[in-house]
Parts: structure tokens; C-alpha cells; sequence
């Protein structure tokens, strides 16, 4: 169901689905940073995930990340460099909240 919802997201193998949560995340991101999306940022890395179709197999599962995964690893990662938390609306927390269906994944 993960790979699903990042699809529905607009997320897909041929790239980001214009009129999307996905161009629109895009867009935001890009006006944010000066504009371009950032490598490992939410866009790049969920586009590369849904391009793929390894959103479950990395971790992410609409049922939430998966021990000992790639995505427990990466959620690590973030916290360490964030003080210890996962902040709203980074990259962990926005692909595991399209992977279960929200922010517009489910349809």
C-alpha cells in the first residue's frame, strides 16, 4: 500500500504528476531554498522512492517504519542531527506520512 499512496501523491516512474501534492510540495520546496529542490530533501528522495516503487521495501510501510530498514536508519540520522527529534515536515516524516496514506497519498 506504501508505494500506492506515494504514486496517488504523484510521485510516479515518469516523474512528478503535474497539478500533484507532489508539484505542489516541489514548488514549495524550490521558492523555500532559492529555487531548486535539494538532494535528499522530501521532493528528491520520495521521487526517487516512487520512481522505483521501493517505498515499502526501504522501510517505509503504510503500517510505519520498518526496524533495522533503511528508513529506521535514515529516521536515526535525522534525529541525531536535529537534537534528537524528527522535525514536522522533514524528509522521515513526510515519507512516512505519505507511505500510511496522508498528506493526500490515499485515493
Amino acid at each position: 500500500m506504501s508505494d500506492k499512496n506515494v504514486r496517488n501523491a504523484g510521485f510516479t516512474p515518469s516523474g512528478i504528476s503535474q497539478g500533484s501534492l507532489a508539484s505542489s510540495m516541489m514548488s514549495h520546496e524550490a521558492k523555500a531554498s532559492g529555487g531548486g529542490v535539494h538532494s535528499g530533501g522530501p521532493t528528491s528522495t520520495l521521487q526517487e522512492t516512487g520512481a522505483r516503487g521501493t517505498t515499502h521495501s526501504s522501510g517505509f510501510t503504510s503500517s510505519g517504519i520498518s526496524s533495522g530498514s533503511l528508513a529506521s536508519n535514515k529516521m536515526s540520522q535525522e534525529a541525531r542531527s536535529h537534537g534528537g527529534g524528527i522535525p514536522r515536515g522533514g524528509t522521515t516524516s513526510t515519507l512516512q506520512s505519505i507511505s500510511m496514506g496522508g498528506k493526500g497519498g490515499r485515493r
